[in-house]
């Protein structure tokens, strides 16, 4: 496998005011080029929340360098088809839960979990966290010397105080548990609200962009040379303010949620900038982060990224991960019906297994076709029946089989309904027919 730099890979959500499109989407950089992208999974979600609201706004990747494990962290947030709180308590007094999922590759994603990013590691409230009405937008950076343990990542997200104003807090981790996290402090606090802070690193210095609601500067980017740039002493100086407001009509109110990041060993940077309700990303470009006003804009013409892709962020791949998740976009497959196969009368679990096949070909969005182990559900089989029995499989290690649905225990769909199960609404299905002698 290749560990030559190659492609990017983009988290997000997408707006959809008339359906229920709250959940993890994935976008594909079309080759080396980061101006053009491809939803995968046929443009359907990757992941869903069944946990706290059932809504995932606001998805970021992170990558811990000394394990090479994968992070996806997000808002617990549903605005279409949930309660009807509103705007108002929703960014005053509701969930400070995080969303929180893993993965070695990227591909194949472990179950849901969550962080109340209020409370300590017992998960009762922190006698010293700042007051938290709610959790928006959480992204983070690793830090190799966070403490005399080593690296952690430091966790930034915007909540509002005990005032009612909107401020980015953080807190620190090293495995996006409750058991390991630690509350911290407040990181920006402005006039006004400010909310959706995202950050870089070059070299020694910490870049950032944060939406400021309260003193009209929209977007607006600092820079800071302190080490520890997340405690009260670190000293920042901004440079630009208004960013991407063009793209709504000069309205620096509009446009929020940004993302940053930076095209491969080049002095040249995107960020994406989230135009609201639901024009969702548009680009901006840098040469020098330095710069008096370092982000300029992008025609649209060289910028191919689907409408509504909304608030999320970008990781750099390695050419075996592309071709991987390449290969890992499955549409359909090849033959429905894969096998005929025959077994002796009691035949255990195994010998069934020997007898049907492993895998299947399946075509994928991309183009082309990619072969994939088949997962046979036998639990109904009675081979004690001679005759022939239908069995099922899915397809497994397709992106379309992570759990991006789920259903309540008496097959409601409501938000608020118990016994909620992870499933896939986009597994490929399989048939085989068995004939028992």
């Amino acid at each position: 496998m290749s560990d030559e730099p190659y492609g990017y890979l983009m988290v997000h959500f997408v707006e959809d005011p008339h359906g229920y499109r709250e959940k993890v989407h994935f976008s594909l950089s079309r080759g080396d080029d980061p101006t053009a992208w491809d939803r995968l999974n046929g443009g359907e979600p990757i992941l869903a929340s069944h946990l706290g609201t059932t809504g995932v706004r606001d998805p970021y990747l992170l990558h811990r360098p000394d394990s090479g494990r994968y992070y996806l962290i997000a808002t617990d947030l549903r605005v279409f088809g949930a309660d009807d709180a509103g705007w108002q308590a929703w960014a005053t007094d509701y969930a400070t839960t995080m969303n929180v999922w893993e993965s070695d590759d990227l591909i194949h994603w472990g179950p849901q979990r969550q962080i109340d990013v209020a409370c300590g590691p017992d998960g009762s409230p922190a006698p010293d966290a700042p007051h938290m009405g709610m959790m928006w937008a959480p992204e983070a950076l690793w830090v190799d010397d966070y403490d005399e343990a080593g690296g952690a990542f430091v966790v930034y997200w915007a909540s509002s105080g005990a005032d009612g104003r909107q401020r980015i807090l953080w807190g620190a981790t090293r495995d996006f548990t409750q058991a390991g996290w630690v509350t911290g402090g407040v990181l920006i606090d402005a006039p006004g609200d400010v909310i959706d802070t995202t950050m870089i690193r070059r070299g020694a210095r910490t870049y950032r962009v944060t939406k400021d609601n309260g003193t009209a500067r929209g977007l607006f980017m600092e820079h800071s040379d302190d080490a520890r740039w997340w405690l009260p002493e670190a000293v920042w100086t901004q440079t630009q303010t208004h960013i991407g407001a063009a793209y709504s009509g000069g309205d620096p109110g509009l446009v929020e949620g940004p993302a940053m990041f930076r095209v491969r060993d080049e002095d040249r940077w995107y960020l994406l900038v989230d135009v609201i309700p639901d024009v969702g990303y548009r680009p901006m470009i840098a040469t020098d982060l330095d710069a008096p006003e370092p982000w300029a804009y992008v025609d649209d013409s060289a910028f191919d990224l689907a409408r509504a892709t909304k608030h999320g962020g970008v990781i750099p791949l390695t050419r075996s991960r592309y071709d991987a998740l390449r290969a890992a976009d499955a549409a359909a497959p090849v033959r429905s019906h894969v096998a005929d196969a025959v077994v002796a009368a009691s035949a255990d679990r195994a010998a069934v297994l020997a007898a049907l096949p492993a895998t299947a070909e399946a075509t994928l969005h991309g183009g082309g076709t990619a072969a994939f182990a088949i997962d046979w559900d036998l639990d109904d089989l009675d081979t004690s029946v001679a005759g022939e029995h239908r069995v099922a499989g899915v397809l497994r290690g397709a992106l379309g089989s992570n759990a991006n649905d789920w259903v309540a225990a008496d097959g409601s769909r409501a938000w608020d309904a118990p016994g909620k199960a992870p499933r896939s609404a986009t597994a490929i299905e399989l048939t085989a027919s068995l004939t028992v002698e």
